[in-house]
């Protein structure tokens, strides 16, 4: 399924000799597009800064050798949109991983698997090979320059701030950020790295509407939570006006039960088992939850940032549910002729795709921009990835259950960033196409 996301038009009129210069120039600083960054860290040799122009054209022939720089570009990144990047299989890299434990600090401790003992270490050397065309490894050097004077906001749960912390740990081969936060409160963070002043920021929001714990332990010992599904949470949708971009996400915290409340009152719970309350399937309050946020992101008026929907990542408990010994002991990737996205897992991704374009549409009103991260089909093909009971020291008196939905850093998950920086360089060679091309604005990019 691919959605065809519309682009707002353009009514600036800069000169063509300007827009073409500012984007050699922006092309020369993010050195090139398809040059992963050396595991050394040294900086890429000179001969390296012609790989964008060398691979810019389709073909060596001498037609496309007297194309201009404009056309060379179109006809580049008319070849990259027709990829579909997240389709694709896992393939075998032996020189990931790109950091380690040891290199970088901001591993949470239960993601933090090497640490406490992981015994395989495989499950480290692969990488994201998409069907017909190649996905480049994370260059950090490439991402902040992007990100130069720019800001980024995770909104989102613990499977969020594992991405933020992925991002963190493969930008600390080149540099550390500094924690600028406004809170001593862990679940709300806030990172500059001043040498590109970039802003880095985690909103903790687990169910992307207002919500409260009205019972610790409730049914299942994992708390019982009321929903306002029609009401904002004003932790995080009063914070994001100012931020470049916003990546969206939220899944598993609606596993548990939960209470619904719309208009203030109670119209149903997600196995609450109170007396008169009718029990409804946690879809109702994942559609809502997602369609209320989404309303409040188009409603912000300050707010011109692009937002991603990181679609939702499936937990591989095998043996038993999370709860009743299910465990994540896999060594290898799943092809994907091996397993498929179905039941539950399938349900909460179509309803993601479902709200996302209803968002889109109402955004196309007022100028809002959104894109699809879908790292869903990617993470479904990982059930190695994941920490299982090597997030504590096996002697250590706690109570925690083997973690077969966070992702180990490294892992995994750094792919998805490798997605984001794939999808940014495009928004860049797109942006510069509008502006070259006014009367070509109703192109399409195609992520699934």
């Amino acid at each position: 399924m691919k959605l065809h996301f519309p682009r707002n038009q353009t009514t600036q009129r800069t000169p063509k000799i300007v827009l073409l210069i500012s984007f050699t120039l922006f092309l020369l600083s993010i050195i090139s597009l398809n040059c992963p960054y050396p595991k050394n860290i040294s900086l890429p040799s000179k001969s390296s800064s012609s790989s964008f122009s060398n691979n810019i054209s389709p073909s060596n022939d001498q037609d496309d050798d007297q194309k201009s720089v404009p056309d060379q570009i179109k006809d580049f990144f008319n070849a990259r949109k027709s990829c579909d990047i997240f389709s694709g299989e896992w393939v075998p890299n032996p020189e990931a991983p790109y950091y380690t434990n040891t290199t970088c600090w901001a591993i949470h401790e239960h993601q933090n698997c090497m640490k406490y003992g992981r015994p395989d270490s495989e499950f480290l050397k692969w990488k994201w090979k998409p069907y017909g065309c190649d996905l480049p490894v994370f260059n950090p050097a490439q991402f902040l320059e992007i990100m130069r004077g720019k800001s980024l906001a995770f909104v989102g749960d613990s499977v969020a701030r594992n991405q933020m912390q992925s991002l963190i740990c493969l930008i600390s081969r080149i540099v550390y950020p500094e924690d600028v936060s406004y809170t001593s409160n862990e679940i709300f963070k806030r990172w500059l790295y001043k040498s590109h002043n970039f802003t880095l920021a985690m909103f903790w929001t687990p169910h992307l509407v207002r919500s409260k714990q009205a019972d610790h332990n409730g049914p299942t010992n994992t708390g019982l939570f009321n929903l306002y599904l029609d009401e904002f949470d004003e932790e995080w949708t009063t914070q994001i006006d100012d931020f470049d971009y916003v990546i969206l996400s939220s899944g598993h915290w609606f596993f548990r039960p939960m209470v619904f409340y719309e208009d203030g009152q109670v119209v149903g719970c997600k196995y609450c088992l109170l007396e008169n309350v009718t029990d409804m399937p946690m879809y109702y309050g994942y559609k809502k939850a997602f369609r209320t946020a989404f309303k409040v992101i188009n409603s912000l008026k300050n707010y011109n940032g692009i937002t991603y929907l990181r679609t939702f990542a499936p937990s591989h408990f095998e043996n038993g549910l999370w709860n009743e010994g299910g465990n994540c002991v896999r060594t290898r990737p799943f092809r994907s002729s091996e397993t498929r996205l179905e039941d539950v897992n399938l349900e909460l991704y179509m309803i993601q795709l479902e709200e996302l374009k209803i968002a889109e549409g109402e955004g196309r009103k007022t100028g809002k921009k959104f894109r699809l991260l879908d790292t869903t089909q990617a993470t479904l093909l990982r059930p190695d990835g994941h920490p299982s009971r090597y997030g504590h020291w096996p002697h250590e008196n706690v109570t925690l259950y083997n973690d077969c939905v966070h992702w180990c850093l490294p892992g995994p998950i750094d792919t998805w960033n490798d997605f984001f920086l794939e999808m940014l360089k495009m928004e860049g060679i797109e942006s510069y196409q509008e502006k070259l091309y006014p009367v070509a604005n109703d192109r399409k990019m195609k992520f699934r």
